[in-house]
């Protein structure tokens, strides 16, 4: 028979297993990343201690040394191992180094679309020492001269696929840019072409001196966002972001054995580091496609043995929008990564789609705060705690809806909202979460710091996104505020939406909002106008105004013609009862209109055609 007091013990120990399941479900799954971000955090400050910065692109010519005939990049069949990228990489900076075109801390801009050689350019130059900018290739004309005059390259560079766009912005293009094209032959005036020298360069290393990092924060990338107001501005990436970043894939579970699938535009944060960063962190092999197909998706899966993929919301929607085949759970991929993925979407992409972990997270490209989903619980950004609070602080405020400002208390603090309320995410602003704002402009990174919020002298950022906090301390994404909306996987800055419609004659007010529609993520677009006196609507000129001036995403498909554009107490456009009051012409009396791509032009917005858009017959 047992002692007393191991029987007692053994009681002891499952009654505390039993206590730990009921009242804290989620110990294990928190302390396990918890200490993943310990450790993480304490390398890096092992780094740093020893004043030695030890960066991603340092990490990428190790794996390289390491490991160089591991595929790194597979694209269209062909496979770039981490040596052949390397070395390509070393060829594009001796061109720039035997040209004398670029030195240590010059801006370089990167208009390319989704191939090894946009890898290629960013590694080469950045082997020199270049702050790079990633260009949205869905930009346009004003847009984009905007984004290259903000982010002051020396140079641009690019993609063979891009030379339309290029000549379209070459007459008004700053005369002391250099111009650089992906091709081996170029009739464009003042364009250099690199194709051709790089099948003569060297392979060899350039100084190693030249990439060096001093200070963790020192500048890297340039990324553009919509923000929450105007053009795009370029957000600053240091390496310390990118280091953070890189071990998301990591931190979700992934190793050097997998196979990552990469469908998303590489200008985006979500491909360039999570992504291709998170992929060097491993020791992993990327699998790069062009641009994104559904059709496509999983056949590609099956065929490169894809363990790992990226997504976001739409991304997923698209794919369960697909006719039902056989064998559709018949792959190897493991773990989703990535956000905006909504509940409903998310349970069907399970039960459709095979045992496959969905890790979503949260995080804004330019921000200093990032969440986690490692529990995987259905419809939740990630999940808070005490100690990730110490690490990481932020929290909820109340916010005011109609005045679309926080809200502040008879002394002026801001107040926090309760759990299960939703509020404002803001998150404390410190030497160990700086937050690094955006290029050109100081007004642009102070707009986006709230201070004196709790006491005197602090700072928060702004991350204008709407949360809610939950019982068992999961946190959710609910809207966006202001002057922005999300659609397809992309912020929308109405402002500037407003500012391309407002430069027609015949328009006196533009004010652009988002509005819900069942069954999509994010909002679609939509925009009220006033017209000048003694002038009518062109539809068709309408049509044409966006379409050439804007990124398909941003083009507002619903219109609406008002008398009178109504204001706040505080002379701004009233947006809140129009964003309620939607696109439904049963209950509207204004005129409404449809942005309809095969007449090119808007068309009466009627019942039918709204009944077909609710009931997905009209795809948006």
């Amino acid at each position: 028979m047992l002692p007393y007091w191991v029987t007692g013990a053994a009681a002891g120990i499952v009654s505390l297993h039993l206590i730990q399941k009921l009242l804290f479900p989620y110990f294990w799954h928190d302390l396990k990343y918890l200490l993943k971000v310990i450790k993480y955090g304490l390398t890096m400050e092992i780094y740093r201690l020893r004043g030695k910065i030890f960066t991603v692109l340092d990490r990428f010519v190790k794996q390289a040394e390491r490991q160089p005939h591991k595929p790194f990049i597979v694209y269209e069949g062909d496979v770039h191992t981490y040596q052949d990228v390397d070395r390509r990489s070393n060829r594009v900076a001796q061109v720039f180094l035997q040209q004398g075109a670029l030195k240590k801390g010059d801006t370089v801009a990167l208009l390319m679309s989704n191939e090894p050689d946009f890898i290629h350019v960013w590694f080469g130059v950045a082997k020199l020492g270049c702050v790079v900018a990633f260009l949205n290739f869905n930009v346009r004309s004003r847009s984009l001269l905007h984004s290259i005059r903000n982010c002051e390259p020396k140079i641009l560079i690019v993609g063979a696929d891009m030379l339309g766009t290029l000549e379209e912005i070459l007459p008004s293009l700053q005369k002391d840019i250099g111009v650089w094209v992906m091709t081996k032959d170029c009739t464009l005036p003042s364009v250099n072409t690199l194709l051709d020298k790089l099948e003569t360069a060297s392979e060899d290393c350039v100084p190693v001196n030249l990439r060096s990092a001093s200070n963790l924060k020192s500048s890297v990338l340039y990324i553009f966002t919509s923000g929450t107001t105007g053009l795009p501005k370029a957000a600053v990436i240091s390496h310390l972001q990118i280091l953070k970043g890189a071990a998301g894939l990591w931190a979700f579970g992934a190793t050097a054995d997998d196979t990552v699938y990469i469908t998303l535009p590489l200008y985006h944060s979500a491909a360039s580091v999570l992504g291709i960063a998170g992929c060097i962190k491993l020791g992993a092999t990327c699998v790069l496609r062009k641009k994104f197909s559904a059709s496509q998706f999983w056949s590609d899966c099956k065929k490169y043995n894809v363990t790992v993929i990226q997504y976001i919301g739409e991304l997923c929607r698209y794919l369960c929008n697909q006719p039902v085949k056989e064998g559709e759970k018949d792959h190897k991929v493991r773990l989703a990564v990535g956000n905006g993925v909504r509940s409903d979407v998310w349970r069907e992409f399970l039960g459709r789609f095979g045992d496959i972990k969905m890790c979503e997270f949260y995080g804004a490209t330019e921000g200093n705060i990032s969440f986690m989903n490692h529990t995987g619980k259905i419809g939740s950004v990630g999940r808070t705690n005490f100690f990730y609070k110490l690490f990481f602080p932020f929290d909820l405020i109340k916010y005011d809806f109609k005045k679309d400002e926080p809200i502040r208390n008879r002394h002026g603090w801001c107040e926090k909202v309760k759990k299960g309320e939703a509020g404002l995410l803001i998150s404390k602003v410190n030497a160990k979460n700086p937050f690094f704002g955006y290029a050109g402009s100081k007004k642009h990174t102070e707009k986006k710091l709230l201070c004196e919020v709790f006491k005197k002298g602090d700072i928060y950022f702004n991350t204008g996104d709407l949360m809610v906090q939950d019982q068992e301390n999961f946190l959710y994404f609910l809207d966006r505020i202001g002057d922005t909306y999300r659609w397809k996987g992309e912020n929308v800055a109405t402002t500037e939406v407003s500012d391309v419609i407002g430069m027609l004659d015949f328009i006196q007010e533009a004010n652009v909002y988002g509005v819900p529609v069942p069954d999509h993520e994010g909002k679609v677009g939509m925009v009220s106008v006033t017209l000048k006196p003694n002038k009518s609507l062109d539809l068709e000129q309408m049509y044409e105004q966006v379409v050439t001036y804007l990124p398909g995403y941003a083009c507002p498909l619903f219109l609406r013609l008002q008398e009178t554009m109504e204001m706040t107490g505080t002379f701004k456009q009233q947006k809140f009862r129009l964003v309620r009051e939607g696109f439904n012409p049963s209950a509207i009396t204004d005129p409404l209109y449809f942005l309809y791509s095969s007449k090119k032009s808007y068309i009466p917005l009627t019942k039918e055609l709204h009944d077909k858009i609710l009931s997905g017959q009209l795809k948006l």
